[in-house]
């Protein structure tokens, strides 16, 4: 199959990052243009309680601005690794939702057909406590999806 749009899939941790090199290099070599997302996941109602309780003004416009900040660093470092690399790209910020979710409905809109994202590879209670991302996306995406680990 001849890929003609890549979505990559970050969340700025190490791993991330080189999943998001990978996928650029194929992007490169495939003369495809490649859509980069980040997802800031939800904020729970314990958390915004919690917040409200320590007298925080507004703690669900605090929780917004400091994901749109950790989003916005995560997408510039794509923007530096993109343009270095030479591939048009569009990045994209999906704001509190599920990451498997985000990362998959983002896929659909922009037509991307192919997802290039990491796994930990985590195993046994780590993966049961932690959940997987990627196992999501493999198990819900009709997009096939490369897993860097």
């Amino acid at each position: 199959m001849i890929y003609k749009k890549i979505l990559i899939a970050t969340d700025g941790s190490e791993l991330a990052n080189r999943a998001v090199a990978h996928g650029l290099k194929l992007a490169k070599e495939l003369k495809v243009p490649v859509v980069v997302v980040t997802v800031t996941p939800m904020w729970s109602a314990l958390e915004i309680a919690h917040e409200a309780r320590l007298t925080k003004a507004n703690p669900i416009e605090s929780y917004q601005g400091s994901a749109a900040a950790w989003a916005q660093r995560i997408l510039n470092e794509a923007d530096e690794q993109a343009k270095a690399v030479g591939v048009n790209f569009e990045l994209v910020h999906v704001p509190e939702s599920a990451p498997a979710e985000g990362i998959i409905a983002t896929a659909e809109k922009q037509g991307c057909d192919l997802i290039v994202m990491a796994s930990h590879g985590r195993r046994g209670l780590g993966r049961l406590v932690l959940g997987s991302q990627a196992n999501e996306v493999l198990a819900y995406s009709k997009v096939p999806t490369l897993i860097v680990r």
